[in-house]
């Protein structure tokens, strides 16, 4: 005999609802079942899994076959690690919260790139504005040089000038 660990439909239209059921392969989706393991309500937030670990266990171990769905869910939740009656759900709590963790810290490193980044920009600008300065302070000075010479070749002229007509009224 074929046996499958497989979902059982129940609920209402649109509002469905599942037992895990290990089955004779051949008998009808609803049908007839070997035992209930579990049940399953994917339409909650978040989605509720409960399975008797021990007894899925023990029904693959004796060679019962999950479906792919069923398969899935086990692997998701942990059943097969799983001893006793366990409540998956936690297991999909600490997962989910070792996700956001994750993603909390990853947000974190990213800002505080972002922060170093904003530094970085933030000196080197300051740096570029004392280099002006500096190289405006340098212009500057080199102005006030080239003045100051040329105002002092304006008094040797001057004072030249002043001695030639010294010299001019003396003859």
């Amino acid at each position: 005999m074929a046996v499958k660990i497989r979902l059982k439909r129940m609920g209402s239209k649109k509002n469905p609802f599942y037992r895990i059921v290990v089955a004779d392969s051949r008998k009808p989706r609803d049908g007839r079942f070997i035992e209930e393991i579990g049940y399953y309500n994917p339409l909650t937030e978040p989605k509720i899994l409960r399975v008797d670990a021990d007894k899925a266990n023990s029904w693959i171990k004796n060679g019962a076959k999950p479906t792919d769905t069923v398969e899935r869910l086990f692997k998701e939740n942990a059943v097969y690690e799983a001893t006793g009656n366990f409540d998956n759900t936690d297991v999909q709590k600490a997962k989910r919260e070792e996700k956001m963790a994750a993603e909390r810290k990853a947000r974190a490193e990213r800002e505080a790139e972002l922060d170093r980044l904003d530094e970085e920009a933030k000196e080197k600008k300051a740096k570029e504005a004392e280099e002006a300065k500096a190289a405006a302070a340098a212009e500057a000075e080199a102005e006030a040089a080239e003045a100051e010479a040329e105002e002092a070749e304006g008094e040797e002229e001057v004072a030249e000038e002043a001695e030639a007509e010294e010299v001019a009224e003396e003859a």
